[in-house]
């Protein structure tokens, strides 16, 4: 699955302002709620921090990516945030994270792995990180996204 499958351009946010981790977390559940049929917030959050309390989806070098199975889901949900400025992640290199992929996953998919190893490697390239990190738009951020 390619990333272009999982994000649109009304699916990257640029600037979000957050506290901590917790606070980034119930951001993105609210931002990414409107864009799934019959999961609400609050269930999306659930999942989340249900997920992070597992260890720390903050994957190094600045990047998290929090994902969640969640019944009710027809397909693999996708969200991009760029942090107006780091928070604190709990992040396997403990540095703090300043751009998020979140995905949500349907329950009766077992693909997920393949798809979030596929994110995975595409933000292990530093120069994707850094292209992502100076966009100045969401269609700039797509694009360099889905890129092959």
């Amino acid at each position: 699955m390619e990333i272009a499958e999982l994000l649109s351009e009304d699916r990257i946010v640029l600037g979000l302002r957050v506290r901590d981790k917790r606070s980034l977390i119930a951001e993105l559940a609210r931002l990414i709620a409107p864009h799934t049929v019959g999961v609400s917030a609050t269930e999306i959050e659930r999942a989340l921090l249900m997920r992070e309390q597992l260890g720390s989806t903050g994957l190094g070098s600045g990047f998290a990516l929090p994902h969640a199975r969640l019944g009710g889901l027809a397909a693999f949900v996708g969200l991009f945030v760029r942090l107006a400025r780091p928070v604190d992640f709990d992040a396997i290199d403990d540095k703090p994270v300043d751009t998020v992929f979140v995905l949500l996953i349907p329950d009766s998919t077992a693909d997920h792995v393949a798809v979030l190893a596929a994110i995975t490697r595409r933000f292990r390239d530093a120069d994707l990180r850094a292209a992502v990190r100076s966009a100045a738009t969401p269609a700039e951020i797509a694009r360099i996204l889905t890129q092959r």
